[in-house]
């Protein structure tokens, strides 16, 4: 017999850091084998077919699941429901306790139908305005609406948000692992509007984050920019090298796309977090690589005998002149 499907999703607190963030995954793995990261902060867990192993109920579960990570140093909140949507609805709204059980459909349609459509989980600000234009301001409108009306209102999604909007949701929790990955973060003192202190700052994470992946014996794959604004909420971009490398120049050139890509005019940024994807082992060396471009051929080779520098006399002591402007 199959057991019925309970799920957490469990939020972080926006100021969680990558490494915190798999300590979290970490301590979720010990409650149920069954657990889906949602990055940059979220995690699923399905708990339906572990609550006899626990002998306890998911309300009492979560609560441990929450102590535990709070141990660790990292603050959550968790949802519990039988979907993954309505479970990520419930995790932004636990209330002062940090957790919050729907037991039965009964208490998924009475949480959900009072919260404002924006509230919906994978309602963004346009589609939230065009429900709103038709009159549909709450989740509990648009669960009563007809399918073909939403569709005619929002697209083809719209049937898999009035789905939503009843407590439907197919989707399983899928378990996997984080692929391998290098993150570094930089936090600003306060909300940063300056340009040239913005790009001093990324130019030295990504400098850093190419030498420490270059002491591994690692070559990156993409490159990921996570950026915390000041309102809490966090915009990310993630950009593929056209080849594997660790090199400075390339994760410097795949991070100054995603930069510029972003088009930031007067965002006020409290912080970045910068991760180096799917890492691999190097089969050669970093800098041996050969490339037709002198002056890229000479920064390759120079490359290891700065990490040498650095390791030896302290990381700051050489980088990028652009980087010594400090930014907070």
């Amino acid at each position: 017999m199959t057991p019925p499907s309970v799920i957490m999703h469990v939020r972080c607190h926006p100021d969680t850091g990558p490494e915190a963030y798999r300590d979290l995954l970490d301590v979720l793995g010990e409650f149920s084998p069954v657990v889906q990261p949602v990055p940059p902060g979220a995690g699923l867990v399905q708990i339906g077919g572990v609550l006899r192993l626990h002998r306890t109920d998911p309300g009492t579960l979560a609560a441990q699941a929450r102590v535990r990570a709070l141990l660790h140093g990292i603050d959550v909140h968790i949802g519990v429901a039988d979907t993954i949507a309505t479970a990520a609805t419930v995790s932004a709204r636990t209330g002062p306790s940090g957790v919050l059980w729907l037991p039965d459909d009964r208490a998924v349609h009475a949480f959900l139908a009072p919260l404002d459509i924006g509230a919906l989980y994978g309602v963004g600000t346009k589609t939230a305005e065009a429900l709103r234009r038709y009159g549909l301001h709450t989740i509990g409108a648009l669960a009563a609406q007809p399918e073909d009306v939403v569709c005619r209102l929002v697209g083809k999604y719209g049937r898999t948000l009035r789905q939503r909007a009843r407590g439907i949701d197919p989707r399983p929790v899928v378990p996997r692992r984080l692929p391998a990955a290098a993150t570094l973060s930089h936090a600003f003192g306060r909300d940063m509007l300056d340009p040239v202190l913005l790009r001093a700052a990324l130019l030295d994470l990504v400098t850093e984050l190419a030498e420490k992946i270059r002491g591994r014996d690692q070559i990156a794959r993409a490159l990921t920019l996570s950026v915390r604004l000041a309102d809490g909420s966090r915009i990310e971009r993630t950009r593929r090298l056209p080849a594997p490398s660790a090199h400075s120049d390339d994760l410097r050139t795949a991070l100054w796309q995603i930069w510029d890509g972003l088009a930031f005019q007067r965002a006020r940024v409290r912080g970045f977090v910068l991760t180096a994807e799917e890492l691999a082992p190097t089969e050669s060396g970093p800098g041996t690589q050969l490339s037709l471009d002198p002056e890229r051929e000479a920064r390759h080779r120079v490359e290891p005998v700065l990490d040498k520098i650095n390791a030896k006399w302290g990381r700051i002591l050489v980088r990028p002149a652009g980087a010594y402007r400090q930014a907070g």
